[in-house]
């Protein structure tokens, strides 16, 4: 599945009052109110993950109902139905990233422009302009289907790079990283929502049975809008932008009243103030950064630098290799096509399945670790995956368990500080050409048409294949960092190669911490000793 850019940062908050020093002062209610509505409200965000969910898994179902195929049908099979052709299937399908791909790229500078709220709101009217085109391209055919989802998709790859980005920067620091997570879970909701939408329409006989789960997607892009305009104003005639937007414009006063909506303190209190000051010495040090330039993501380094741009970049690839878009794209066609009656329910089935094998990643990676994850996620889908090849029926696949909620956190860590955003650019990059290239390969792969290899059930060899390619990889070239700072992974990819982190220089490590807390209390204890005789 796509994901979308994570962005890191010290959140808001971080020098606001616990929450537990709040629950029993009366004096108190008011900012505790509102800093469970700065939760609700960047919370709400992730709703923005149901709409790019909903729009990938719509068309899963869409392209194999009666009513579109005599549309939008380019072949006859044996029996005189429209079919598409897998050059057909193929645009249709895959297209939707180019749009996706286009829309990431410009969703930093859409956020700096007009700000990450309305950049939002703009993503929502894009996407809902490109739905428009779709919807009616009954009456003109597939180009302007085509142009739809192009549009369709630069929407969604705004919603993708803007709401974490507002997310990471709104939400209490707290909190922060279970919000953020919560969007990669809403994309799940959203293919579950499409699966069942299709499924309650494919019997209908006219052309409202693709039409209806295309025209759903209004209701999801208003909403979001509707919710984000909603979100509340910096003062009566001033549009409301997060704190760090109006520090980059060096409107500090404005900042300062965002903020304390979203912390629950007054605009003067030190610890947002403090807060405030965090804000500008990271966007100083953002400044400072933006003088590399991508040549640096590819140097020669004694940090590995090149080493780690290029395994950001091939971890993206191994995560649509894993076959996980196959499912999501072509599922229901599949299923149909291996003789399953019902291939519609089959597809809601594997959508649940995604949905709570999600949850797991989310909450196991603090525990756990993302090599361990990978590792053991990799390895059980390879197994998965060749039981469906050798069966040729599909039961229950989880690929979303590692790769897809562990990914985020990886790409912060595949670079040091002064190429870090670039390197994250590179690797969302990739995961966007990869979708595309997968998405548009697949059908080649599997249809059993003329010009294409008709593997059918046997694409999950290949599925396997890579997922067990995919264990090798993360074993040589992903480092284990639980529990690392940024700076500590840094030192690490310095002095060991990842296949040695896990053991050898954790253990080394936390030895160093014990010595230097040791040698710490000793230096402090010999002062203290000093001090007492000197004052006998």
């Amino acid at each position: 599945m796509p994901g979308g850019s994570v962005t890191t940062g010290a959140g808001v908050g971080a020098n606001a009052p616990k929450v537990p020093s709040l629950l029993f002062n009366d004096s108190a209610k008011k900012p505790l109110r509102n800093k469970w509505a700065g939760i609700a409200m960047t919370a709400f965000s992730a709703f923005g993950g149901i709409l790019f969910g909903y729009d990938t898994g719509v068309i899963n179902g869409v392209k194999v109902m009666e009513p579109w195929l005599r549309r939008f049908g380019d072949e006859l099979d044996s029996k005189g139905n429209f079919v598409l052709s897998s050059s057909r299937e193929s645009l249709v399908v895959s297209i939707l990233s180019a749009g996706t791909f286009l829309g990431a790229l410009l969703g930093a500078p859409v956020a700096d422009y007009i700000g990450r709220k309305w950049g939002i709101i703009f993503a929502t009217l894009v996407f809902c302009f490109g739905v428009a085109l779709e919807v009616g391209s009954n009456s003109v055919g597939i180009a302007l289907l085509v142009v739809g989802r192009v549009f369709a998709g630069l929407g969604v790859g705004l919603v993708s790079c803007l709401v974490p980005m507002y997310q990471s920067e709104c939400s209490p620091k707290w909190i922060r990283g279970a919000i953020v997570s919560g969007y990669q879970w809403a994309i799940t909701i959203g293919l579950l929502i499409a699966a069942v939408i299709n499924d309650a329409t494919k019997d209908r006989t006219d052309r409202s049975s693709w039409q209806i789960p295309i025209a759903v997607e209004f209701i999801w892009a208003f909403a979001l809008a509707a919710g984000m305009f909603f979100l509340p104003e910096v003062t009566k005639n001033i549009r409301s932008y997060s704190p760090r937007w109006f520090i980059m414009r060096g409107r500090d006063a404005e900042a300062a009243k965002s903020l304390g909506r979203l912390t629950g303190l007054s605009s003067n209190d030190p610890g947002l103030l403090a807060d405030l000051d965090e804000i500008k010495i990271n966007l100083e040090a953002e400044k400072a950064l933006s003088s590399n330039s991508y040549v640096d993501c590819f140097r020669s380094t004694d940090n590995k630098i090149l080493f780690r741009t290029l395994s950001g970049i091939f971890l993206h690839a191994w995560q649509q290799l894993t076959g996980i878009n196959f499912i999501f794209y072509y599922g229901t066609t599949f299923f149909q096509n291996s003789g399953i009656r019902n291939s519609f329910l089959i597809t809601i089935a594997t959508s649940i399945v995604n949905v709570f094998m999600t949850l797991p990643g989310m909450w196991g990676v603090e525990r756990f670790g993302c090599r361990r994850l990978l590792l053991v996620g990799a390895a059980g889908m390879s197994f998965c995956e060749f039981i469906v090849a050798i069966v040729g029926v599909t039961e229950s696949l989880s690929p979303s368990f590692a790769f897809i909620s562990v990914l985020g956190l990886l790409r912060i860590h595949m670079g040091p500080h002064y190429v870090r955003a670039k390197g994250m650019s590179l690797s969302t990059a990739s995961n966007w050409l990869w979708n595309f290239g997968i998405g548009y390969a697949t059908p080649y792969l599997v249809n059993k048409k003329a010009g294409s290899a008709g593997l059918e059930s046997k694409v999950f060899f290949v599925w396997g294949s890579t997922c067990a390619a995919a264990f090798v990889f993360t074993w040589f070239c992903i480092p284990e960092t639980k529990g690392l700072s940024l700076e500590e992974i840094d030192d690490m990819y310095r002095e060991v190669y990842p296949w040695q982190s896990s053991v050898s220089w954790h253990a080394a490590n936390l030895n160093r911490r014990r010595h230097a807390i040791g040698d710490t209390r000793d230096e402090d204890n010999s002062r203290d000793g000093v001090e007492e005789k000197e004052r006998v």
